[in-house]
């Protein structure tokens, strides 16, 4: 029958018992007639077509319904029938058959009804609620659904013989008689009951279960033979969760204060084997320390003298039996749930996760949680209790502290400690050493076991490794770079630290004074060199060794001479000493005339070198190279210099390198290192490197690799990392050219001088002698305008010996010295992720590259005459991040191409007119680049090529205006000229 929803209407629920499911409930709704009364028609509800009445709903009835939904046996028989097929009534037959049910799912079905059910009667308060008649009349009988909560009183009377249990209800009150009155249970958990058409639901979620047996019974019967069994099992819990009257026996009631308890027990650690099931303890091993165990920390509650453990479930009391003789006593504490809760909420909100009301931890992590919460816990009012059974150990608990004082000295800090743990102050040096050791407990004077805070290993192992023990005093000392610890431990205040404004500003060198440039300086420093200027001379105060790290081209060498040419004019008397690769020791020189032309140089180098080292008393800077160092620190070790200066330092990155082993003996005052890679294959080398100019910086080798390389490279531990760079940032300049292009002008030139080799110099000088002879005798025969060819080919011939003997000679087998250090270049500009062309007139000067390259692997873009498809190979390296090199011939390369992916331009070889290698480098110098270009012109020392630049500057306005091709240069030579060029 359709119910219309434009007449008045009004939704019901109604009880019916099932078959196999007990009492369930429907939904309808009915028609009410004019006088607002249930009329006949009506119609059942559910969860499809609810929406057509939900103008006369509430949200209680849409919930409601959904419940009811779920308990239709349709619906139950879908969520269990399982992969059996079965139809609804055989799944029921079968499963609820008296001799042959399936008893596992009778029991999942009826707890799944239980739980509905226990969810659906409370949203019934207040709803219109009856019995269906047998005929399926939904309205048969009207319910009323109580709105208060009944109580039930437990009764036991015991007897000389035995004792009889029954429950007393009340309702408002009035003592309701339920015995013998066909009241039926219509939820157990918790109970529901009607009675006389109402609808009873009870405090303290009493289970009907507890009562179902009295509703045709008066009271039960408890033998006396079990009577002892079962008042501690049965009674004792009634009396917990409910109210018992009890008659022959004594229930007495008790309070007290709530007092949180935190249990400590040290775990035996248990481990089981592949080869048996047993478990077993382990011992530790030779390697694993006895304190690597486990803690368990678990939360119980004191009242009095009684302990309760925590358990989310737990009644508001708890109950224990005590037997006198024939007489029983018992005892109900009544517990503080809120604020056990409370204390639960306080140890979550502390970081510690109970599970049922007990953590296992590891050891160090537990104490180290005790530690950093212990005045938190106290304030809370926990008492920490220590299980002292299983080892005898009991551990102190108390607070412990680090009190650090740091007061700056003239070379040093002076480090000032106390570590209380309680009412004990002990030694500094005995906390350091255990530290050290990485041992965490020691014994207190009192014999309590003090475990050192696992905090304490992280927050001031640096500290403790590189601080020192004054041999004179017994004072603690900590050299002065390591500035940047103690104001870490400053900031995180670990410690309270005097120190000068000075060394405040120490790790921002921008803010470090101003210091004017040396008179006898020749030139001018861009804005970030004087930055470097100021810098280092801010560590010549201080004594503490830089590494000046900037990019190659952003002038090292320039920076190092102005500091230099201070010391000189500062009258400080000391000789320093530069080390560098031999091929840069000519460059030096070049650098220090331009510059610096009052300072006087010795190169000190060469199989025939003068090795009295006396006479560097007479010059300022003494040049040498790594090699020379190596052979000669017997000599060298013992004479005092006023700085020490490695240049290209990664020469020493490896720490048991002989070289590296000769440079660290050295006597000096001052350490610089200068390098655009401090860092090429592992951290090791930054290592190495910091350990020259500040010794004991990073620690011993040992301790940098644990606490530092292998937690970056192997874990890529970020904390770690910016932990090794806060050390060495006050130390390390390092600015890259992107940084500082705003400072530079457009395009930055340098040139590279390159000494050869001694079998290159050998054929070179052979060459030369045969064509100068040859020359001399045509211009003298024939004139200079006729000798012009002879000229040409023999300035080619040296010109190509200059660069590599293989260029003129396919079975030389020597080296070229201008190969090595292109090649050192190369390597360094790539590293640092650069794009680079690499321009040479000669195409068998490119061969000799392509050869190298191709052995290495290593990609490359190629362009010459003889290439087809030029705009494929440019599109190559433009648009391809993997190709770093571009090789080109200058004449085929030299106009009309845009390589501005390029922000370094090599140039191998000088070309007559410097107007051509203008547009080689204007390949990458074009609109569209947005990088400072950086250009090298590898010149050949001691050669035509040094002659060729200074004859470009001779004729630069004739070059401008009118040579353009290497004969017509050749052309513009007069006798001297060419002389000059030959000499």
């Amino acid at each position: 029958m359709k119910v219309y929803t434009s007449e008045p209407f009004q939704i019901i629920y109604s009880i019916l018992n099932h078959e196999y499911l007990g009492y369930l409930f429907e939904a309808f709704v009915v028609q009410l007639d004019a006088k607002g009364e249930h009329t006949l028609l009506n119609q059942n509800v559910s969860i499809k077509n609810i929406k057509e009445f939900s103008n006369g709903l509430d949200e209680h009835d849409f919930e409601i319904v959904k419940l009811i939904d779920l308990l239709q046996p349709e619906n139950i028989y879908k969520k269990y029938v399982g992969t059996k097929k079965r139809t609804v009534t055989d799944f029921y037959l079968k499963v609820f058959d008296a001799q042959k049910g399936e008893k596992p799912i009778q029991e999942l079905i009826a707890g799944y009804v239980e739980k509905i059910k226990a969810e659906m009667l409370p949203l019934l308060l207040g709803k219109q609620l009856f019995i269906m008649g047998s005929d399926g009349n939904p309205i048969w009988q009207k319910i009323e659904v109580l709105p208060e909560k009944a109580t039930v009183l437990f009764h036991f009377m015991r007897n000389p013989e035995n004792t009889h249990y029954f429950p007393t209800i009340k309702y408002a009150g009035q003592k309701v008689d339920f015995q013998y009155k066909s009241a039926f249970i219509v939820c157990d958990e918790p109970a529901w009951m009607i009675l006389e058409n109402k609808l009873y639901h009870f405090a303290k979620e009493v289970d009907g279960k507890k009562f179902r047996p009295f509703l045709n019974k008066r009271f039960i019967v408890i033998p006396k033979t079990i009577e002892e069994d079962y008042y501690r099992k049965f009674v004792t819990s009634i009396i917990t969760m409910f109210d018992v009257h009890a008659k022959g026996f004594e229930i007495r009631s008790e309070s007290h204060l709530c007092k949180p308890v935190l249990n400590l027990s040290e775990q035996k650690i248990l481990q089981t084997t592949i080869f048996d099931s047993e478990t077993t303890e382990r011992r530790p091993s030779d390697n694993q320390s006895i304190e690597d165990s486990e803690v368990s920390l678990s939360l119980s509650f004191q009242y009095g003298q009684y302990s309760f453990r925590f358990d989310s479930f737990s009644a508001s009391a708890n109950v224990s039996m005590e037997r006198n003789g024939d007489s029983y006593v018992f005892h109900k504490v009544r517990r503080e749930l809120a604020k056990e809760k409370q204390n639960l909420f306080l140890l979550t909100k502390l970081g510690l996760g109970l599970k049922n009301g007990r953590t296992i931890l590891p050891k160090a992590e537990a104490f180290m949680w005790l530690q950093k919460n212990y005045e938190a816990l106290s304030d809370a009012g926990f008492e920490i209790a220590q299980n002292v059974e299983n080892n005898g150990k009991r551990y102190f608990l108390g607070y412990s502290k680090i009190e650090l004082n740091i007061i700056e000295g003239n070379d040093w800090f002076d480090i000032h400690a106390k570590v209380i743990f309680g009412d004990y102050e002990i030694p500094f040096l005995k906390i350091r050493n255990l530290i050290l050791q990485k041992k965490r407990e020691f014994t207190l004077p009192n014999g309590e076991i003090a475990v050192i805070p696992e905090v304490w290993f992280s927050q001031y192992s640096e500290l403790f490794t590189f601080m020192e023990q004054d041999a004179d005093s017994e004072r603690f000392i900590l050299k002065k770079y390591h500035v940047s610890l103690v104001q870490d431990l400053q900031n995180e205040s670990l410690a309270t630290a005097v120190l000068s404004r000075k060394l405040e500003k120490l790790r921002d060198f921008e803010e470090i004074q101003d210091y004017k440039l040396p008179k006898g300086f020749k030139g001018s420093l861009r804005p970030y060199q004087k930055a470097g200027y100021d810098w280092m001379n801010f560590l010549n105060l201080y004594r503490f060794g830089g590494c000046l790290a900037d990019d190659m081209g952003l002038g090292k060498t320039v920076q190092t001479l102005t500091l230099l040419q201070a010391q000189n004019e500062q009258n400080i008397k000391m000789p320093s000493l530069i080390i560098m690769p031999t091929s840069l020791i000519y460059n030096w020189e070049m650098e220090a005339k331009k510059f610096t032309p009052n300072l006087r140089i010795l190169t000190y180098t060469g199989t025939y070198r003068d090795k009295n080292v006396e006479n560097f008393k007479d010059y300022d800077i003494v040049l040498t190279s790594y090699g020379i160092v190596r052979i000669d620190i017997d000599l060298l070790k013992n004479y005092q210099f006023n700085y020490v200066i490695l240049d290209e330092s990664q020469a020493i990155k490896n720490p048991s390198s002989y070289i590296t082993k000769a440079v660290m003996q050295l006597t000096v005052r001052h350490r610089l290192v200068l390098t655009g890679t401090p860092l090429e294959n592992s951290t090791m080398d930054l290592w190495s490197q910091m350990n020259f100019i500040n010794p004991g910086l990073l620690g011993t080798q040992h301790f940098f690799r644990n606490e530092f390389q292998i937690p970056i490279e192997k874990k890529a531990d970020n904390d770690k990392l910016q932990r090794l760079y806060s050390i060495i940032k006050p130390f390390m300049l390092r600015r890259h050219k992107s940084q500082v292009a705003k400072d530079l002008p457009p395009k930055i030139e340098a040139i590279h001088y390159a000494q050869m080799t001694e079998q290159q110099e050998k054929e070179y000088e052979e060459a030369k002698s045969y064509y100068r002879n040859l020359i001399l005798q045509s211009i003298d025969n024939e004139g200079i305008a006729k000798s012009q060819m002879v000229v040409l080919q023999g300035l080619t011939k040296l010109r190509q010996l200059a660069n590599h003997p293989r260029m003129t000679d396919r079975d030389y087998e020597g080296d070229s010295g201008k190969l090595e250090d292109v090649l050192q270049k190369l390597e360094t500009v790539i590293e640092e992720g650069h794009k680079v062309l690499i321009f040479s007139q000669f195409v068998k000067h490119l061969d000799l590259f392509r050869e190298h390259l191709d052995r290495s692997s290593c990609a490359y873009a190629y362009l010459d005459g003889s290439t087809h498809d030029r705009q494929a190979q440019v599109e190559l390296f433009q648009n391809n991040e993997e190709i770093k090199i571009f090789l080109i011939s200058l004449k085929a390369g030299g106009l009309g191409l845009n390589l501005t992916a390029a922000d370094y331009v090599f140039i191998l070889d000088p070309w007559w007119n410097p107007a051509i290698e203008a547009q080689a480098v204007d390949r990458a110098h074009r609109i569209g680049q947005v990088n400072t270009v950086f250009t090298y012109k590898f010149i050949t020392k001691n050669t035509v090529e040094e002659k060729i630049l200074a004859l470009q500057n001779t004729k630069k306005r004739l070059a401008n205006e009118l040579i353009t091709t290497e004969e017509s240069f050749v052309k513009s030579l007069s006798k001297n000229d060419v002389l000059a060029l030959l000499e």
